[in-house]
This record gives structure tokens, C-alpha cells and sequence, in this order.
């Protein structure tokens, strides 16, 4: 029988309060601890919790992204040019957006200031970044995603 949408909100709020006492190493972790406070819970469960909740993967483990008002309000403020977000290898994610769009979302994430992004650039409908790493490509998407709700 599938989690209720209470259950699942109650097991998020739980994963929630778990990250800010610190990283978790695993996935496998969270579910142990989950269950330990009673919760249902698989390691696909807490996968997609993570997601939903914008957690990110770091050297130390799962962790919540923090909290970025200035580079939110960036984002929020062009998702609607927003089309696709496609890694191109582990250092390059490109962005297609609305036509004649790209510049506009090459400057707000620029302005976003985020240590993920190395630099990026703006043509017509595409915007290309580049990252320092797979995982700091991942953490990327993850806060645009969450930024700008698509």
C-alpha cells in the first residue's frame, strides 16, 4: 500500500530535521534513521525526498542546499525563459530557454553568484555553463530546479 501524502510530508519533515543536525554518508543511513523513528521508509523513498526537498550531494554526504534568497529571486525572476536543462559531460550543462532568452538567464545566473558555476554563455536561446566538477554540475541543477520551480 503506497505511502499517504501525510506520511510522505511527516517523512520528509523528519529527513529534514536529520540534514540540518548534519550531513548524512548515505542514502542508506537515512533510511535506517527513519526507521528508527518509525517511519516507511526504502532507499527509493528517501531518494526522491532528497529531491524533493533540494537536498544535494556533497563530499560529506546528503545535505540541504542553503538557503539563497539573492540567487532565488535571480532564478525566480526568469523561469519563465526556462525551457531544458541537459548535462553535455561532467563539466558542462546546457540550458535551452525561449528564443532570444539566453542572455537574459546567462546574467541572472551570473548575478547568482553560485560556487557550482564557473562561468557561462549566453547566445541566442542556449546558454552553456561550465562546472568544476560532475558533482558541482548536479548541485547546479538541483538549485536552478529549486530556484526556479521547473
Amino acid at each position: 500500500m503506497p505511502n499517504s501524502t501525510e506520511d510522505q510530508l511527516q517523512r520528509r519533515a523528519a529527513i529534514r530535521r536529520l540534514l540540518q543536525k548534519g550531513p548524512a554518508d548515505t542514502q542508506r543511513f537515512l533510511v535506517d534513521a527513519l526507521r528508527q523513528q518509525g517511519f516507511v521508509a526504502t532507499q527509493s523513498s528517501v531518494s526522491r525526498d532528497l529531491r524533493e526537498l533540494g537536498a544535494i550531494k556533497t563530499n560529506n554526504g546528503y545535505e540541504l542546499a542553503a538557503s539563497d534568497a539573492h540567487g532565488d529571486a535571480q532564478m525566480a525572476g526568469i523561469a519563465e525563459f526556462l525551457r531544458t536543462m541537459s548535462p553535455a559531460g561532467p563539466n558542462l550543462l546546457v540550458i535551452r530557454t525561449a528564443i532570444g532568452a539566453a542572455q537574459r538567464v546567462a546574467l541572472a545566473l551570473d548575478r547568482c553568484n553560485w560556487p557550482e558555476m564557473i562561468g557561462n554563455i549566453g547566445g541566442d536561446d542556449t546558454v552553456f555553463v561550465a562546472t568544476e566538477s560532475a558533482l558541482a554540475q548536479k548541485n547546479l541543477i538541483t538549485r536552478i530546479e529549486r530556484a526556479a520551480r521547473i
